[in-house]
């Protein structure tokens, strides 16, 4: 009785894949020929059903990644704005100590604080501030170009 009854489900699983086989090969658009109006018209309605609902999928899927997109977004400006403030506080303190005649500004980081050292008293005259202009003398390129034109070594150069 037992053997009856595994044939039995047998039969029953087996008829089921079939049916499923021959909706798979309905919804990829093969075997149609057999189908009637009605049959067909079923299974446009079932592939629009298909078609909504993978849609709203899709959709709920493209809104939740723009939503990712914008709160990521969001806190890259902050780190931006972050930085832009940590900059410009750095520059202000670069700008004020270069006016003032520093030789260097410390260097400012997140890690624990190190004792700063004791600056040594210099003898007087010592590592003095340079006052010069940083640039070209126009004058002196043009006496070069005109040396080197003429075949004269110019006067820095003795």
């Amino acid at each position: 009785m037992d053997t009856q009854s595994n044939y039995q489900e047998y039969l029953k699983l087996k008829a089921k894949v079939e049916v499923l086989q021959r909706s798979q090969r309905h919804f990829l658009g093969e075997d149609l020929g057999n189908l009637g109006s009605k049959e067909l018209e079923q299974l446009e309605h079932q592939m629009d059903f298909s078609l909504k609902k993978i849609r709203s999928t899709k959709t709920e899927l493209m809104v939740e990644q723009l939503s990712q997109l914008q709160r990521k977004e969001e806190m890259l400006l902050e780190n931006n704005r972050d930085l832009r403030r940590k900059l410009d506080e750095n520059s202000s303190t670069v700008r004020a100590s270069w006016e003032t005649g520093e030789q260097s500004v410390p260097y400012s980081h997140q890690a624990q604080p190190q004792p700063q050292p004791q600056p040594q008293p210099q003898p007087q005259g010592f590592l003095q501030p340079l006052q010069c202009t940083i640039g070209y003398n126009i004058q002196a390129l043009t006496d070069e170009a005109a040396s080197a034109q003429t075949g004269f070594v110019p006067d820095w150069m003795l």
